[in-house]
């Protein structure tokens, strides 16, 4: 195995930390402006994602300190497009979950031969990410 890069390993992490909490925010947003007769359920979604986002940053941020990191106070940048039909949050949601694959992508690409624990949950988060993606993807197929 090689020597984990424990620089390159904490300063993904903490990127990734500061999308999951702008997830936090996006989703809590989300849940707040749906509309219409499909609320309900699309706000319970968002609010579940919302959480699930908060869960993957507080488990992101248990393994950065845990290498010695610092967690950062920050979040990733998010726009605002005021766009608020279901499509087009659903949409913003697809992309946002596309960037979050990506970086658990480059976390694997990283980690891989040098952690057998960062190695293994980044492939889990991946396998959560694709599973979003799908869901969200099967969710806009009303909307084409």
């Amino acid at each position: 195995m090689k020597d984990l890069n424990t620089d390159q390993t904490t300063t993904l992490l903490n990127t990734i930390m500061e999308f999951e909490l702008a997830g936090v925010v996006r989703y809590t947003h989300y849940s707040l402006m749906v509309t219409g007769p499909n609320r309900i359920p699309i706000v319970d979604f968002f609010k579940a994602q919302a959480a699930e986002s908060l869960l993957h940053a507080q488990q992101v941020g248990e393994i950065l300190t845990g290498l010695e990191g610092h967690p950062s106070l920050k979040i990733a940048p998010m726009e605002e497009t005021f766009q608020h039909t279901v499509h087009d949050i659903l949409q913003e949601s697809l992309n946002h979950e596309q960037k979050a694959l990506l970086l658990y992508k480059e976390l694997l690409t990283v980690v891989e031969d040098a952690s057998i624990y960062l190695e293994e949950f980044a492939r889990t988060m991946i396998g959560q990410e694709e599973l979003h993606n799908i869901e969200i993807k099967k969710m806009l197929r009303d909307f084409s």
